[in-house]
Parts: C-alpha cells; structure tokens; sequence
C-alpha cells in the first residue's frame, strides 16, 4: 500500500490532518502584529551639539572633528556624515542593516563621553538620539494652535502636559516639539544706556553669573532634631532679574532695568510653524525603531482624545499628518485584492471543471493553505505586513495548482471506466511524485530570496517564507485531503450534465489542434531550437536594455516642499515667501490641508492630499504642475518631492558624495561642474541641489593687537563682551513653576542691524574705564560657506536632486561625468535610496536569480534521479518565461512622469519585478515537470521517446492549462489595482501575467522537442 493510500482508505485521518492546520492557524491569526514593512533594525544615531556663535570653520575644527573620530571607532556603522553650520555641529552615524540599534547607542554614548573633555568648554553637552531610518519623516504630527495663547505659552503647555504623556506611550520615542519657542528670560541690552551709565556686556553676564546662583546649604544637626536649609540666591521673576544690581556708581545702584529691557521671553525666534496657513506649534512622534508604527500612532489617537479634554480655553488640537493611514489604506487594498483574487480563481476552476463537485476539491484547499501559512507565519515571528499580505495574495493562484493536478487526473481516469474510489488511488500514487516535485521546486525557488542579506534580503524574507509556507502546506492538502474529496465528491453522473460535456467538447477541440501544432514542431525540431536560441538571447537583451530603479514610486497621499533659502535671509523675510508657498499648495483642489516648517536656513513644508477616492488625479500627476507654482515663487527655491517608497530613502532619489581630504571649496568647484553637466542633460525635474554653498555673509572683526596690548587689554576681554553682546548664549538657569529655563542676555535688535553698528559695544579697560570696540577692531565683509560638511571623516559635498529618468540611469550617468571630471584622490558614494539601489543592484539579483535556478535544479536533479530532466525543465521554459516578463519592462517608458502609451501596463525592473522573476521560475517549471515526469513514465510503459513526449503533453494539457489560467487569472487583479500600495502590485503582478502566459504557450511548444533532444531513452519496465 502506498503513502497516499492510507488518506483515501481513512478519511478521518485525512480530516484530523486538515483539522490540526485548521486549528493551529486560527490561533496564530490574533497573535500577529501588523506593519507597513518587516521588522528591522535600520537606525541612525545622531549627535547634536550647540557651541552658539561659532561659525562653520570653528565647529568643524573644535567639535565635529573630534567627535567623528571617536564615533568612527564603534562598531555597526555603514557610514558616518556631518554638518558644521553657524553655532551648531550634527553627526549622523547610519548603522548596518539589522544591527543591534542599543548596543551601537551604548558604544556611541561611551565614545562621545571619551572626548567631551576636549571640547570647549563653551559648548554645550552633546545631545545623542537615535532614531528609525525608514524616513526622516516623523509618523504623525500633531498641531497645537489658539488665536489668544502666544507661541512660547502653548510650548510651555505642550511641555509641561502633553509631552511627558505621549512619550510615555509604548512604542513612542520621542515627541519632538517643532517650531517651539520655549520659554527664557530675555535680557535686550540697550548699548546707548549702558555707555552712558558705564556698563559693559561682560559686566552683565557677570553680574546674572553671580547673582543667579543656585545655593544647596544643607541641613542643620541637633542632638534632637535637623531642618533642612535653603537660601533665595536666585531669581525666579521678571521683576526680580529687572531689580538684579549690575554695578554701583558713587551711591547709586545700576540696575538691570536701567540698560536693558527685561521679558518673559523665548529661547530663539528663528523658526516660523503654519498649518493650513494658521500659525501653529507642531509636535512630531518618532517611534522606536523595532516599534509598530500603526499600533503607536493608534496609541497616540487615543491619548490625544483624552488631552483635547483637557486643553485650556482658546487651544485646539488635531492630527495634522498621519502617515498611518496610508499603511493602513494600502493593507485594506491588498485584503480587497486578496478577495477578488480568491473569486476570480473559483471562477476560472469551475468554467474548467464544470462541476460544483469537482470545484469543490480545490476551492477547499485555498483556505486550507493560507490558514496553514499563518500557522508557519506565527512560528518564524513574522509579522502582518504589505510583503506577507502580498505572498498570501499570490499564493492563492499558487496553492489551488497541486488540488487541480489531482482533481483533473481522478477526472481523467474515471473518464476511461474506473470507480471514483480506485481513480483517486490511482491519480494519487501516479502524482505523489510530481506534486512532491513541484512543491519542493516552489519552496526551493524561495530559499535565495529569504536568506540573502542587505535591503531585499530584510524586506522578502517574510514574503519568501510565508509563500514557501503556503506552498508546502497545498502540497500536503494535495496528497492528503484532495484524493479523499475526490473519492467521495466525484462521480460518473457529474460528467453526464451540460456543462462537463461543453466543457469536454470545447477542450477535446483545443486538445485537438494543440496536438496538430505539436506534431508540427516535433517534426521542424531544428527550427523550434533556432527559435528557442533566439528567444533565449532576446531575453538577455530585454533584460539589460530594461529601466532601472529600486523600487515604484507610490501614490502616498502627501506631496512635500524642500525649502532653500538665500544665505542672508531673516525669519521675517522667509515668513513671506512661506505664505506665497502655502498658497500654491492651496490652489490645488485635491488639497485637504498643508503644513509649513519655516527657519532661515531652509523649511520643510507639505500638501495633504485628499483620500484617493475623493480625487482623479495622483500625485504624479500632480507634483509637475506644483513644482511649476513653487518656481514662480520669487526669493526662494522650493522643490516638490514625494516620500521614498521604501524604508531608509533621503530626502530626494538622487544624493550622491563626493569626498576627498582637499579643502570643500576645491571639491565644490568640481561638483559645480557635475551638477552643471546635469542641469544640461535633460535627466533631472530641476537643477541639482549643491550641499555646501559659499554665499553665506560674513563680518569679521579684525582686532588691532598691537593697540590691544598698548591700552592694557586682552583678546578675551574683547571675545568676552563680542559674545556677551551679540552671540545669544546662556549665562545660567531660572526655575518658574518647577522647570529651569535659560536666562540670555543680548543687545536688542535694533542695536545690531548690522555689523557696524557693534562697533560702538564698550569694552572694560584695565583701569576700569570703557573703550569702544572701534579703537581697536575693524571690520572686514567676506563670503563664507553656509556649513561645512564631511562624509567618512572626509571633507565631502553631496549632490541631490529628482530624475526624470529612472533613477539608475540618473546615477549612471553622474558617475560617467564623475569619472571624467574627479582626479585622484577622490570618492564618490552615495546616501539614501541611491545607496539602497546601489547596494541592490543588478549583480545581486543575478546571483538570486541564478541561485533559484540552482536550487531547484538540485531539488530536481534528486527528485527524478537524473541531471538530464532538470535541464529539460528548466532550458524549456525559464528563458522563455522570462521573455514573456521582460516585454513588460523593456518597453517601460525610460522617463516615468511623461505620459506614453506603454505607461498603463509596464514597469520598470525593480526589487518586486526581481521578485516576480524569481517566483516565475518556480511556477512555470511546474509546467514542464509534468510533462517530463509523465513522458518518462510513457517510456517505462513501452512507448517510444516521441510517443511518450508527445503522449504526455496532450495528457497534461489541460491541467497545465488549468493551473496556468488559475495562476494568471489569480494575479491579474494585481495588474488593475490602484489606490495605496498599487504600484508595487502592480509591478510583480505584470511580471508574473506576463511571464506565465507567454512561458505557458513556449513551454507546451519546446520543451516536447527539447525532450527529443536531451532526454534519455528509457527501457520498458516488467
């Protein structure tokens, strides 16, 4: 008795089988999480550190420097890049893909603290983060705006309120106020009052330093009791900084109120926050990076119901940008998918079959499966994401096939007399092979994708695996429970009906002229292996002349601004032009709202879009004509750029690096050219955006020091009341209400309109008496760059910017230019989604591809005892499918955003058309092992090699045609889908359609005649 006897002569241990995956799978369906992606480890560990004052050069040299050095030495990190700007130096560690994110925080923290001694003392302690590296986007952004509360009142709310209860949230990193203005005791000096009362910069500082200082007496000791002391030396109000005696002169008290103005006041007012063109405050929440965003930001909606309860009077709130809901839009579409993916598959094996009985048989295998997969989904710890739901959907045209190879062939036999009982025993000892065969090809054809490294490796992990799962599962359904239903479902009457003698008739009809075509090519053999050499080489070409990118762009629901201001700009001015932008964004229809970050130094800026149901157009569609509104905005750049489709991009597709230890004003001269020759190539949406920019006004004091040293001064003196006056820093703290805030004195802004009028700050003498700056500085006006930047410990200046072309074509030809423009000595890399291509480019898909082809060659090779056969089955129909894929992509327009009349049914090759490649090779080479295992079988019974070839494929056309048409028709709605997350269905369901149907129509026409060819004869068995 064979294996599979046992199931059809027990069908209860055939149900208990069924049962036990029924079962381990619904429990497993509560326990998973749900994502937008896979979990993984992709962070980036930023290091932020405020010497105010400084400028580019000295930050560079006293603070980024140092750090780097000690941050290069952990462990973990892909690479390391810098920005040096005014008063201001951050360090941005990207660590490896998957690498423990806290243990490279501890290393990090340790290596910074190593140096802080020699950082000036000046600066302030580094600020050490870490955050996700999916986007340098927040999740949502919550607004906060009241016409009667002022900016820095409602940053003081959100501190105190609704801070620290949305950072206690699970999941939440951080919540980060943007646009805040927090609270600080502003001292505006008036320069004319403190000349004339004798008062220098310095002096107050010394006078707040002194007088503002917090005393920790201690405590008294009694034989009997001890109290606890303290003693008011600070100040703790605005009336009591104004009363603060700065000097004495004679018997009078200079108070600080008689040179400066004293305010309640805000740290900086450098930053301007607007949503929908209202002033705001917003704050944006980071989840942790191994965190569930759509279970925090869930989190977050219901904590912020129950703080609106609790606002005060004239403060409202709301959620200005979720980027949850397009996650959570983007999974309901690929479960409505799944839907009508499950339907249009019951359809197409009913029109085959004809009957409700037979349909029956593999319509119970589907749920079967996929139940079974979650089960082996549960066990790996994978998650419910947009990958997992996309392998369940296609395995769904994947999982019926093994069910319809044994329905059709019980069908078959019963056709030629035999009882349904002995019919299904016989189809199931003659398939247990082939199934076997086909499944283990299907799981093996999984294996590369799942267990290579870098960004596909992370991200198809799951899918790989939960499709291998469901894969598995159908086939042990197909060997267990799929003969039993036969036994019992099927019998003669059903073939009796209308529609099975239809049915029957219009096949026998397609078998009939199938068999004239295949007599045809067996005798031209010659010409059919012409063809298939030709087929073979066009595909190779197909394949290199195929636009490149990482991945489709998607119609995310949000269209951002990249802001880029000119060097000398104030908030004042940039508030205008902001208003200009908004309104751009608000002529749009499709607009549901917009957000504004604005700051002198650039913004960051926002369209809401409305949901796709609710608009006709996308936001291709949309994103020429808004950066053609944003480039008549005058005074500013603006450019209009759309979120990366997958976790870890930049701010733009294109960022290149150029890097070198020459001085950044000779590497800009040579990236000036590269951005040059891209401007003139017609390749990119708007000229290149230079990093690094030498247009930055500068006021250098030239101090005289000679005449320093004849007037008894000292160059610290004269740096100590520059600072003092003009540099904004922070001589200590006040408490107010239980929180420190900074007190920072500064001349008043009218005192420093600009530089000459600095001149005139009073410098103490040695005796005690005032000097004016002016005797011994002057000033000279010179040009210096915006910030200075440094990649891998290398000075380095990074070119961004959109293609118009696909993105490897873009990188290809800067790095064509590069290589003519760059001498020695000099580095080209990249950073976000041009790193990710880069990493991910077409030398590792070629290895996949070409470890799938070996896998399951090796599967083959053992299933059927032989080396030849697998050959067969693969050269006869891999070359072939793939053709049939590549058409969709080699004739994809190479500029995605022109309109062409391919654009509706083609894609690009990307990390989902790879993956369609590589499932491709499992699925059609289940075609051609159903037709060499059935020809060998031919030949053991004593049929000639082109008997039994040409026997076997008119045996096994209809269930090569069934499971082929269930497979197409199965993925074709992946073609028409649109809405969130379409384009990424999109592209791996046009590569499968494609590679199926036409590898199908191959596959039945040369794999018969390379059998002629390659197979071996077999001698009939006794």
């Amino acid at each position: 008795m064979n294996f599979t006897d046992i199931f059809i002569r027990k069908p209860v241990l055939s149900l208990v089988v069924t049962f036990v995956i029924l079962v381990a799978g619904f429990q497993s369906i509560g326990s998973l999480n749900v994502r937008q992606y896979p979990r993984s480890e992709n962070a980036i560990v930023t290091v932020t550190t405020a010497y105010i004052g400084a400028n580019a050069k000295l930050v560079r040299g006293f603070i980024t420097t140092p750090l780097e050095r000690a941050i290069a030495a952990a462990d973990g990190i892909d690479y390391i890049n810098s920005t040096s700007s005014q008063g201001l130096s951050t360090i941005q560690a990207r660590l490896r893909l998957n690498y423990d994110a806290n243990k490279a925080l501890a290393e990090i923290s340790s290596k910074v603290n190593q140096v802080r001694g020699d950082l000036p003392p000046e600066a302030e302690v580094p600020v050490i983060n870490i955050e996700t590296a999916d986007s340098r986007f927040a999740s949502a952004y919550l607004r906060f705006t009241s016409s009667i509360l002022k900016q820095n009142e409602i940053t003081d709310y959100l501190v105190r309120s609704v801070q620290p209860r949305l950072t206690a949230l699970p999941g939440v990193q951080r919540a980060d106020i943007l646009g805040a203005r927090t609270f600080a005791m502003r001292i505006w000096l008036d320069p004319v009052r403190m000349a004339s009362l004798g008062v220098s910069p310095s002096d107050v500082r010394a006078a707040l330093a002194a007088n503002n200082y917090l005393s920790a007496v201690g405590q008294t000791k009694g034989s009997w009791i001890q109290v606890d002391l303290t003693a008011d030396t600070n100040l703790t109000s605005v009336d009591e900084f104004r009363r603060l005696v700065v000097s004495k002169d004679g018997e009078r008290f200079i108070r600080l109120e008689d040179i400066a103005n004293v305010s309640l006041g805000a740290e900086d007012y450098d930053t301007e926050v607007r949503f929908s063109g209202e002033t705001a405050v917003f704050m944006g929440i980071w989840p942790l990076p191994n965190a569930n965003s759509l279970d925090v930001i869930k989190r977050v909606r219901s904590e912020m119901k129950e703080i609106e309860k609790d606002l005060p009077t004239g403060l409202q709130a709301g959620i200005a940008y979720d980027g949850t809901v397009y996650i959570e839009d983007a999974i309901k579409e690929v479960v409505k998918t799944l839907g009508e993916t499950l339907l249009i598959v019951v359809v197409v094996i009913f029109l085959f079959l004809g009957s409700l009985r037979s349909v029956l048989v593999p319509v119970v295998a589907i749920p079967i499966s996929l139940i079974g997969a979650v089960f082996l989904m549960q066990i790996f710890g994978f998650t419910i994401n947009l990958l997992t739901l996309l392998a369940i959907v296609l395995s769904v045209g994947i999982v019926v096939d093994d069910a319809i190879v044994m329905v059709e062939n019980v069908e078959r036999h019963m056709r030629e007399g035999k009882s349904p009982f002995d019919a299904a025993i016989l189809s199931a000892r003659e398939l247990f092979g082939p199934i076997v065969a086909m499944t283990l090809t299907l799981a093996a054809v999984y294996a590369p994708i799942g267990l290579q490294g870098g960004l596909t490796g992370t991200l198809f992990r799951e899918f790989a695996f939960t499709l291998a799962g469901a894969v598995l599962v159908s086939g042990i359904v197909a060997l267990t429970l799929s003969p039993m239903m036969s036994s019992k479902l099927l019998t003669h009457r059903s073939e009796d009906a209308w529609l099975p003698r239809l049915i029957n008739a219009t096949f026998e009809k397609i078998r009939s002229l199938y068999a004239r075509i295949l007599d045809a090519t067996l005798r031209a053999r010659p010409a059919v292996y012409t063809a298939w050499i030709i087929l073979t080489l066009v595909t190779v070409l197909l394949y290199t002349q195929s636009p490149k990118e990482l991945a489709p762009n998607e119609d995310q629901g949000v269209i951002f601004g990249i802001l880029d201001t000119p060097s000398n700009a104030s908030i004042d001015q940039m508030t205008i032009h902001a208003t200009e932008v908004n309104k751009v964004f608000q002529s749009f229809p499709e607009t549901a709202y917009t957000f504004q970050i604005t700051q002198t130094f650039g913004g960051f800026s926002g369209m809401g879009l409305k949901s796709w149901t609710q608009r006709d157009r996308t936001v291709f569609d949309m994103k020429n004509e808004v950066q053609a509104g944003l480039g008549k905005v005058p005074g500013v750049s603006s450019f209009a750029v759309v979120p990366p489709a997958l976790p870890g991009g930049g701010d733009f597709p294109v960022e290149i690096v150029v890097a070198s230890t020459a001085d950044t004003e000779r590497i800009l001269e040579f990236v000036e050219q590269l951005k040059l020759k891209a401007t003139t190539s017609g390749k990119f949406a708007f000229p290149p955006i230079v990093s690094v920019k030498y247009d930055k006004p500068q006021a250098e004091f030239i101090i005289d020091r000679d005449k320093v040293a004849a007037l008894g001064l000292d160059l610290a003196q004269v740096g100590a009341d520059l600072s003092a006056a003009a540099g904004g820093n922070y001589v200590n703290r006040f408490n107010m209400d239980g929180r420190s805030y900074k007190v920072i004195p500064q001349i008043t802004r009218l005192g420093r309109l600009n530089e000459d009028q600095l001149l005139d700050i009073r410098i103490r003498g040695p005796k005690g008496e005032l000097i004016p700056l002016s005797t011994v500085a002057t000033v000279k006006n010179k040009v210096e760059p915006r910030n200075l930047q440094r990649f891998q410990q290398m000075n380095a200046v990074k070119l961004s910017g959109v293609a118009i072309v696909p993105l490897d074509q873009a990188l290809k030809f800067l790095e064509d230019e590069a290589a003519k423009i760059l001498p020695r000595g000099y580095i080209l890399d990249y950073t976000g989604e041009s790193r990710q291509l880069r990493a991910e480019g077409p030398a590792k898909f070629l290895f996949t591809f070409a470890l799938a082809i070996v896998m399951i060659f090796l599967v083959l090779s053992a299933q059927f005892n032989s080396f030849r056969d697998p050959f067969i089955i693969l050269l006869g129909s891999v070359p072939l499918a793939m053709f049939g894929a590549l058409i969709f992509t080699f004739l994809k327009m190479p500029a995605p955003d022109v309109p062409f009349w391919t654009n509706g049914w083609t894609t690009t090759m990307n990390i989902y058309s790879q993956i369609g490649l590589v499932t491709l090779i499992g699925l059609i080479a289940k075609n051609g092992i159903l037709i060499v295992e059935f020809a060998n079988h031919m030949q053991h019974d004593g049929q000639s090699k082109l008997e039994a070839v040409r026997s076997a494929a008119l045996t096994r056309l209809r269930p090569i045609l069934m499971t082929s048409l269930a497979t197409v028709f199965g993925h074709f709605p992946l073609i028409l889908v649109t809405g969130a997350g379409a384009a990424a269905r999109n592209s791996i369901g046009l590569v499968l359609v494609g590679g199926m149907t036409i590898g199908t129509i191959f596959t039945l026409l040369i794999v018969p005649s390379l059998y002629m060819l390659m197979a071996k004869e077999h001698k009939k068995t006794a």
